[in-house]
């Protein structure tokens, strides 16, 4: 995606009651073979691959989230970048979130854990802190008090026991032993902390040395290259995101709105296991799908040749993130499959080229590259200049204004990618990594392709020397589309990259999943309303 929030996940919505076939097919993945169900579930399952929503992968299995290799991975950082740093006096503390009420309401809102806080301890609960010595490299778990009055509504919390089971923890104490603890174990130290958010004792707070630089770069350098743990959650999520994507193209007669795709999507997300999403989705139809940040969603398909979704599941905190484009007839329009097939042209070169080493800037001026060349095979641009000319003069950003890609993780743009939105240079300015690649960083591969009066405003009439290089006839021709942007979630390997995604984006194969989804007719879904 092209930026991104949470979400509110939409639960009520249509549910596809159709079969998903009893094999995985070249069109991509259908929902996956589940486990460890009765025999009567488990022939539902084979004839209709019915979700496991607390379905785990097989490789996680009896391993707890890498809290203290984190910890360690961030000690080691800290130390290399400062000398003023001490391993033998030096800790790191931080508060996670808390449940934030509604202004004049008693209810809160969606919870969601301080992405910092859960690298460093793996919990997902509201109210917690964490300290970690350098000296002794113990990590400590603070639960909040137990509220009894609130026990009488919503049951006990999670138990000290039960959190030193569940966790990656040396001890866990509740919130009232943390003045006694930081007493005992790091009195005369260096504690480092992001911020004093939800720091509650005065005491402790005078204690911390809050907005360190060291301490930030210390925490995205860390985040920045998964290990093994890491990489089978995201994996999940992505998996999880394929299924739902696919579900969307398969039930286009009961989705007459931009928001019947969203629900459609978030719907079998969420029977999957993701409790969120991991942005707000962007889902788009005809001229709409050339606005980057559309997140209205409430457009009716009707008279539509395109539609766009960005969407993406998150898992255990963990961020997907996927967009695909298909025809809502079922079969591409002339203009809507020359644009797609010139934006999977873009990746398609790009994904080649992904590899330890390689500058995310050379492969971000390829993507442009392949754009100008195919726009000039078009018509787009004018056949009397040349594909350098064009080049030189940034036309192909009134088409292609964002950057190649991000990298992903706890969050959708995850850190370390060290951006300059400052730079002057057009093809750079909004590229958000800006740095050579490293084997297991996770990126996005993400080239686009946008028809858009304020784009062409903005990066075209106002330049004369690249407006001159368009034709404007021609490019009427295919402002109906809106846009394609093609996207799939990429780990660097050591001699390449693996894409995550399986979710199908040949062109043959999406109009074919459309036209079958397109001939059940509504009586193949069950829809309420």
């Amino acid at each position: 995606m092209y930026i991104g929030v949470t979400v509110t996940v939409i639960l009520c919505c249509a549910v596809s009651l159709y079969s998903f076939g009893k094999r995985r097919r070249q069109s991509g993945y259908l929902l996956n073979k589940r486990v460890g169900l009765s025999s009567l579930d488990k022939k539902m399952v084979e004839e209709r691959k019915l979700a496991d929503g607390n379905e785990i992968p097989k490789l996680l299995e009896g391993h707890k989230y890498p809290a203290k290799a984190h910890n360690l991975k961030v000690k080691q950082h800290l130390l290399k970048l400062n000398e003023k740093w001490s391993a033998k006096s030096t800790a790191l503390f931080i508060a996670g979130e808390e449940l934030e009420g509604v202004k004049y309401c008693d209810i809160s809102k969606e919870f969601r854990q301080n992405r910092y806080f859960y690298y460093l301890s793996g919990v997902n609960l509201p109210g917690c802190s964490i300290l970690f010595n350098f000296s002794t490299e113990k990590l400590i778990l603070f639960l909040p008090n137990v509220d009894w009055e609130d026990v009488i509504w919503s049951g006990m919390p999670i138990s000290l026991e039960e959190a030193a089971k569940e966790f990656d923890v040396d001890e866990v104490y509740h919130a009232d032993k943390l003045e006694e603890i930081f007493n005992s174990e790091v009195e005369g130290f260096t504690v480092l902390t992001t911020d004093l958010d939800n720091v509650h004792s005065q005491e402790i707070a005078q204690k911390l040395t809050p907005s360190e630089k060291d301490l930030f770069e210390a925490l995205d350098e860390s985040r920045l290259i998964k290990d093994w743990y890491e990489i089978e959650v995201i994996r999940k999520a992505c998996e999880i995101s394929d299924n739902s994507h696919l579900a969307v193209m398969r039930a286009l007669p009961i989705e007459l709105s931009e928001l019947h795709i969203q629900a459609e999507f978030s719907y079998h997300t969420t029977r999957q296991g993701a409790r969120a999403l991991g942005y707000d989705p962007i889902c788009c139809s005809g001229p709409a799908c050339g606005t980057l940040h559309y997140v209205k969603n409430s457009q009716k398909l009707a008279g539509k040749a395109s539609v766009l979704i960005d969407a993406g599941a998150e898992w255990r905190n963990y961020t997907s993130d996927v967009t695909r484009c298909f025809p809502i007839s079922g079969k591409f329009t002339k203009e809507h499959r020359e644009i797609y097939e010139t934006v999977r042209d873009m990746q398609s070169q790009v994904m080649k080229e992904i590899k330890p080493g390689a500058h995310w800037e050379s492969l971000h001026i390829l993507s442009h590259k392949i754009l100008i060349r195919n726009l000039l095979k078009l018509g787009i641009f004018k056949k009397q200049f040349s594909e350098d000319e064009i080049f030189q003069r940034r036309a192909s950003c009134a088409f292609y204004p964002h950057g190649l890609g991000h990298l992903m993780g706890l969050d959708v743009h995850d850190v370390g990618g060290k951006p300059n939105y400052e730079d002057p240079d057009p093809y750079f300015r909004y590229l958000r990594i800006r740095r050579p690649l490293q084997e297991n960083m996770v990126v996005t591969n993400e080239p686009g392709c946008y028809f858009n009066d304020f784009l062409i405003d903005e990066f075209l009439n106002k330049y004369p020397e690249r407006a001159e290089v368009v034709d404007p006839q021609v490019l009427k021709k295919y402002m109906y589309i809106g846009g394609v942007r093609i996207e799939d979630d990429i780990l660097v390997t050591r001699d390449g990259c693996q894409n995550l995604n399986k979710i199908t984006s040949d062109p043959d194969e999406i109009e074919r999943i459309v036209s079958e989804g397109l001939s059940k007719g509504t009586s193949q879904f069950h829809v309420l309303i």
